[in-house]
């Protein structure tokens, strides 16, 4: 069995299956089986290695165009995002779908609309004009989400958000779990006077001061409602609600730990505990949320943090569409909640005896 000669006019060309087959010597059917998903059945396990060392060596990828064609799909999903480009989690959620699509031969073609829903609908109609096989919305922060113009003419899912009609599948965090999570890692350290620090009017807020609750209550526990501070989600939300626990208050008469709604919060926190003289976490411990990249592990100390899981939630949203362009059925309007798993780092320590 001879090698082949890509090398022709002078200039490399673009290997066929044709040539996959000589040189694995099987026939083009047994090459078109391994690349169309239909081996299994049809060929053994060593043809299929076979197949695959020999396209491997010479660098053949298949035409997706051409197979797109047979089955009249693009081998494109599109990504409508609300403003999710400029977040310091774009990149997590965007490549986690961009990952799983590539592996299953599909690209991945995005658009940003900056939160406009007539940007939004458009962006929805040039991506079923580009037939796309499927869309993803995907959004920057948890809420419930108008379903852009035109998203129910072709597969989709949504992403880090819920349609307001309940009308198609969606992929979010399990906030209420990682509100859970979140008290329970101080709860677990032995604190027993916790407090919450930050929030906003949304959902993400409401499902983790719920979970807060649930963990304190499994342990007799009840919220104290001033020690239950929604300031806001950003850095001087977090200094302002510390201070106002903190300050001047009694020792034994202050929260030992303190739940943030998200790490720029948490920041905060920090900030006012080292103002007011307390070392965290001997005095203090703290958890954020969010786990935000180059931020959480680079704080003084390291931010002890619950994840929010932005690839996870690319990676899932992906899946469900693909199968469902291979089961040429739509996806079961179903939510799925995915863990937020906690991060340990440095600012939660024993609670301080008293």
């Amino acid at each position: 069995m001879g090698g082949v000669d890509k090398t022709r006019s002078g200039g490399a060309e673009r290997a066929t299956s044709r040539d996959v087959a000589r040189l694995a010597g099987v026939s083009h059917t047994a090459v078109s089986f391994v690349f169309n998903g239909r081996a299994r059945g049809n060929l053994s396990a060593e043809t299929q290695e076979k197949i695959r060392k020999a396209a491997a060596q010479l660098g053949y990828r298949p035409n997706a165009v051409a197979r797109g064609l047979r089955r009249r799909r693009t081998a494109v999903i599109g990504l409508v995002t609300d403003e999710i480009a400029t977040s310091p989690f774009a990149g997590r959620l965007l490549r986690g779908a961009m990952d799983t699509a590539w592996n299953s031969e599909h690209l991945v073609l995005t658009v940003d609309s900056g939160q406009d829903p007539v940007t939004e609908d458009a962006a929805v109609a040039e991506l079923l004009d580009r037939r796309v096989d499927g869309i993803i919305y995907a959004a920057l922060s948890l809420r419930r989400a108008r379903v852009p113009e035109g998203l129910h003419r072709t597969f989709a899912v949504l992403a880090n958000c819920l349609p307001e009609d309940g009308s198609l599948p969606a992929v979010i965090p399990a906030e209420r779990a990682g509100g859970r999570s979140a008290a329970r890692v101080l709860l677990d350290a032995g604190h027993r006077r916790v407090a919450l620090v930050g929030g906003l009017d949304d959902i993400a807020t409401a499902e983790r001061l719920r979970g807060f609750r649930d963990a304190l209550r499994a342990v007799g526990l009840t919220a104290e409602r001033d020690w239950i501070m929604r300031t806001g989600g950003e850095i001087a939300a977090g200094y302002e609600g510390a201070l106002r626990l903190l300050d001047g208050v009694p020792v034994d008469r202050r929260p030992t730990g303190i739940v943030c709604y998200n790490d720029r919060v948490a920041a905060g926190v920090l900030h006012a505990a080292a103002r007011l003289g307390l070392d965290v976490p001997a005095d203090l411990s703290v958890v954020g949320y969010d786990d935000q990249e180059h931020m959480a592990a680079f704080l003084n100390p390291p931010l002890t943090t619950v994840a929010l899981p932005h690839r996870a939630m690319g990676e899932t949203a992906a899946r469900l569409l693909l199968d469902a362009l291979d089961s040429g059925t739509a996806p079961p309007v179903t939510t799925r909640r995915l863990e937020c798993p906690v991060v340990m780092r440095g600012s939660v320590g024993p609670a301080p005896s008293p």
